[in-house]
């Protein structure tokens, strides 16, 4: 049976693409391991103005590649296009430091040695990437991969397969074999992670996923990095821009339609600030339009996964019986075929509900009011996961205090859902383990030797 795309616009069949045989797929890990030996051994300058020109590539197919996303997931082409800013900015950062995050580090003199910590590449880097952001996911690692001086072996999620073949397009003009497309089925990849030579994974989705990726490492002793869900908080301080809170939480929210590991998933408002919120955030969500990703004028597109209209409807009911309101959508969008939910508020949310504990994934708002900032502290960090949290003040004394003390990767102050390359992206708890971008991703992505010379005898 061949990989079949579906369309969560419309539900038909968009394209159809073969599964990899086993002899195919150890024929690329041979390939990626012969291309290894020539490219690890190219000066860093020289690696670096292979992956420059290799980026040309998306910058000449990027309208076609747009339209590929939105058909095979349901983005708003106008996101869709816009990808492409993020995924420039973070390629374009990790060139611009890698000579610096690369280079070797020389310790203080020590008479009669010679001490220097070298970041060497892994070799073959197996990247399985998710179909939400299907550019800016695997960007995070195939560049500072390359860069480093690996191959990488991209799996892209079944849903956005198209992706993979891009990226495998890309940089081969660069060199036959630095980035190398597999097809496979979930057992496929298993497989290989059990059982061929490849020297590093890096996995973007779910817990139950990456924790079956870590287990098949585990065999082999190899390291990983996993980048899985989120339940990211935000809190409307006393103090805050109310307005501009309202349209980047919303905004935060709903983006993608929701479906962002950083997106905000549930949202704490003092009392002070709770009614007007609410009413803003009703607004809000009323304005968004859904229809054809295609169409300029959607800005809310179909939900990847049909599943994930049950998982949407379950919460709802959950929250509903535990005491919440729904102020608006709270119910699938009628006369359509498409995976439409409409953009949904809740109200009085207790934190137990499953709308505050479980990954959405969608564009749901479950909200719920606090007295004062302890309480918000306790309830967002009430949740095994920790990828992001956002504090919406004009008081950065008052953000550096919630940063102190918010079990997460990332803390924000008036912003949310957004990756600076220049910090590490990185998570606590259920939310992953290890780096992407920064110099921190760069380290993430090679080992240290250590080179201990006795100079004098």
């Amino acid at each position: 049976m061949p990989l079949r795309v579906i369309n969560p616009y419309n539900r038909q069949v968009y394209t159809e693409l073969a599964y990899d045989t086993d002899s195919q797929i150890a024929e690329k890990i041979a390939t990626a391991r012969k291309t290894f030996a020539a490219w690890h051994r190219l000066p860093l300058e020289e690696r670096m103005a292979a992956v420059s020109r290799s980026l040309d590539y998306f910058r000449i197919h990027k309208d076609r590649i747009a339209e590929e996303i939105s058909c095979q997931m349901g983005k708003p082409i106008v996101q869709s296009r816009n990808e492409f800013g993020g995924f420039f900015e973070r390629a374009e950062h990790m060139l611009e430091i890698a000579p610096d995050s690369l280079a070797p580090e020389l310790l203080p003199p020590k008479k009669g040695f010679f001490r220097r910590i070298d970041h060497e590449p892994f070799g073959v880097v197996l990247d399985l990437a998710a179909w939400n952001y299907p550019l800016l996911i695997p960007v995070n690692i195939v560049v500072p991969a390359l860069l480093a001086g690996n191959t990488v072996l991209i799996k892209h999620s079944a849903k956005t397969p198209l992706c993979g073949l891009h990226f495998e397009k890309a940089f081969s003009q660069s060199m036959p074999g630095l980035v190398q497309n597999l097809m496979m089925t979930h057992d496929q990849t298993l497989k290989l992670i059990r059982n061929h030579p490849i020297d590093h994974v890096v996995f973007t989705g779910s817990v139950p996923g990456g924790s079956a990726i870590y287990r098949s490492a585990a065999n082999r002793l190899m390291d990983v990095g996993l980048e899985l869900g989120g339940k990211d908080p935000a809190y409307v301080a006393e103090d805050a821009d109310l307005e501009f809170s309202i349209a980047n939480v919303v905004d935060g929210a709903c983006y993608n339609a929701g479906q962002s590991c950083c997106a905000i998933e549930r949202v704490y408002v003092h009392r002070k600030q709770y009614p007007a919120f609410l009413a803003g955030a009703r607004e809000a969500l009323d304005a968004y339009r859904m229809g054809d990703p295609l169409d300029d004028k959607t800005t809310l597109g179909p939900l990847a996964s049909r599943s994930t209209l049950q998982l949407l409807d379950r919460q709802v009911s959950d929250a509903l019986g535990r005491g919440a309101q729904v102020l608006a959508g709270g119910k699938r969008l009628a006369d359509t075929g498409g995976n439409f939910y409409l953009p949904t508020l809740l109200t009085e949310v207790p934190n137990e509900a499953e709308a505050m504990q479980e990954e959405s994934f969608g564009p749901m708002l479950p909200v719920c009011p606090v007295n004062n900032d302890r309480e918000a502290l306790k309830l967002m960090n009430d949740s095994r996961f920790g990828l992001t949290a956002s504090v919406w003040t004009s008081d950065q004394e008052r953000a550096e205090w919630f940063a102190r003390r918010l079990h997460t990767g990332t803390v924000y102050q008036n912003r949310c859902d957004y990756l600076d390359p220049g910090l590490p992206w990185t998570g606590v708890g259920e939310s992953g383990l290890g780096s992407s971008l920064s110099k921190y991703g760069f380290y993430h992505l090679t080992r240290r030797k250590s080179i201990h010379f006795r100079t004098r005898t």
